[in-house]
């Protein structure tokens, strides 16, 4: 049985991006959340099995989903450390928490796989980010990208760079919603009915990303393509640059990682 505590906005992502792929059976999964009507809500839409308590979810399943807000997981683990055996696989989705945190609660034996994915999961095109810990065997840590490698790309990356990856591809969605938002209104106020507008600049963005990622050129060569001297794309990038929009992303990343330093102590 596969397991989840927390039925939130990343653990629901996961959770119906595993269910809709179809990587594990509704049947073989078994879901806990403080909030009962999150529960039965998956239980529902999804058909899977809901525990009664935390011990019982323990029991049930020997690869868990740890998705519950970082200031609630100390109290989460101390309530299940006693439930937990050496087979027991924790898979944490929890910003700013260290793989480290996990030992100190749970001893430096306890098998702990972190991942940073984004919302994008629910729809297959998510980006996920996975570390692990000294006690995880590379064939466990190769399960775990399985499961969720259908739910977008997966990249393997030392714990050490999770901050940034929290601030950008975590926390991205965000920003990149803000641009098509933006770009949208732009849209409106130059005529275009709403939904037009949304549209276009979704699939842009949409159509955009794809094209980066299968030429594999960098960004600026694909700019500068779409840029002609004195035209219209040149205009607007000229109002980009004055707005220092450029310089704000940047900013948004360096800020972002530094707040998920600071969520918790290590």
């Amino acid at each position: 049985m596969l397991g989840f505590i927390g039925c939130g906005t990343m653990g629901g992502a996961l959770l119906e991006g595993i269910v809709k792929k179809q990587l594990v059976a509704p049947k073989e999964i078994v879901v806990f959340d403080k909030e009962i009507e999150k529960m039965l809500f998956y239980k529902q839409s999804l058909q899977v099995n809901t525990a009664d308590d935390l011990p019982s979810l323990c029991r049930q399943s020997q690869k868990i989903f740890l998705a519950v807000k970082p200031r609630d997981m100390k109290e989460l683990l101390s309530e299940i450390k006693p439930a937990l055996n050496t087979g027991h696989l924790l898979i944490s989705v929890a910003a700013g928490l260290y793989i480290s945190f996990f030992q100190e609660q749970l001893g430096a034996t306890a098998k702990i796989v972190r991942i940073m994915p984004n919302t994008p999961c629910l729809v297959g095109e998510g980006m996920i980010v996975l570390s692990k810990s000294q006690s995880v065997s590379e064939e466990e840590e190769k399960e775990v990208a399985t499961l969720i490698g259908s739910l977008g790309k997966v990249l393997f990356l030392e714990e050490t760079y999770m901050s940034a990856v929290t601030a950008l591809s975590g926390s991205g969605p965000a920003y990149i919603l803000l641009v098509i938002e933006a770009l949208a209104e732009g849209g409106v106020e130059m005529g275009l009915s709403w939904d037009t507008a949304l549209t276009l600049a979704a699939q842009t963005v949409l159509g955009t990303a794809k094209l980066l990622l299968e030429t594999k050129e960098h960004p600026a060569v694909l700019k500068n393509k779409v840029t002609s001297p004195g035209g219209t794309t040149s205009a607007g990038l000229l109002a980009l640059e004055e707005g220092a929009v450029r310089n704000a992303f940047i900013k948004a990343v360096i800020q972002s990682a530094e707040r998920e330093k600071n969520l918790l102590l290590k």
